[in-house]
């Protein structure tokens, strides 16, 4: 590995600190919002699927550390009581994936264009973290969300209380950023 991807690595992760640090405060429902998912985007398009899979872990791993100590509002805390160790390895796996199968979409569609890979995988990215961390509480902490839900559907709750804004925003930004970040991805592919 070069010094400039090595940097690159060390960068990457700061940013993702610094940007889920600042995620904390922003919260709609019980789970924080991910600002951190551009730069996996960034990443996973500069130096590919593994990149965006080691941004992805870095997220993950600041997700349970954060949780761990209650700074996500008491969430991950709350279903820790039920699988202690699968909260975390849902946190640092959902990310993990998202931001390798970023990278994965991104390599295929930038053949074609840089802006669409940079949308393609804007969309995948959240998708993909949203819908696994989904999944894994339909699958592990469906009897948390039942008494959460207080008689609501669980799908419902799930998707209109506990991550529908987030996932809309998160995907929002993404999109909104698209521009921006192909930009940035062409500047940074020329040094």
């Amino acid at each position: 590995m070069n010094s400039k991807k090595a940097s690159a690595y060390g960068l990457f992760a700061a940013i993702v600190v610094v940007l889920q640090l600042i995620a904390t405060f922003i919260k709609f429902g019980p789970v924080n919002i991910t600002l951190a998912l551009a730069p996996i985007i960034v990443g996973a398009a500069l130096y590919g699927r593994r990149f965006g899979a080691f941004v992805g872990t870095v997220l993950g791993v600041v997700i349970a550390v954060l949780g761990a100590f209650g700074l996500d509002g008491g969430f991950v805390l709350m279903l820790a009581q039920y699988h202690p160790v699968i909260i975390f390895l849902v946190a640092i796996f959902k990310t993990t994936v998202a931001g390798y199968l970023a990278g994965l979409i991104y390599e295929l569609v930038a053949k074609k264009s840089s802006l669409a890979a940079v949308i393609a995988s804007g969309i995948v990215c959240p998708v993909v973290n949203t819908g696994l961390f989904v999944a894994a509480m339909l699958v592990f902490f469906r009897s948390a969300l039942i008494s959460m839900a207080g008689g609501t559907e669980v799908i419902s709750f799930i998707v209109f209380a506990l991550t529908g804004i987030n996932f809309l925003i998160e995907l929002g930004v993404n999109l909104i950023l698209a521009t921006a970040i192909t930009r940035v991805i062409k500047v940074l592919k020329k040094q």
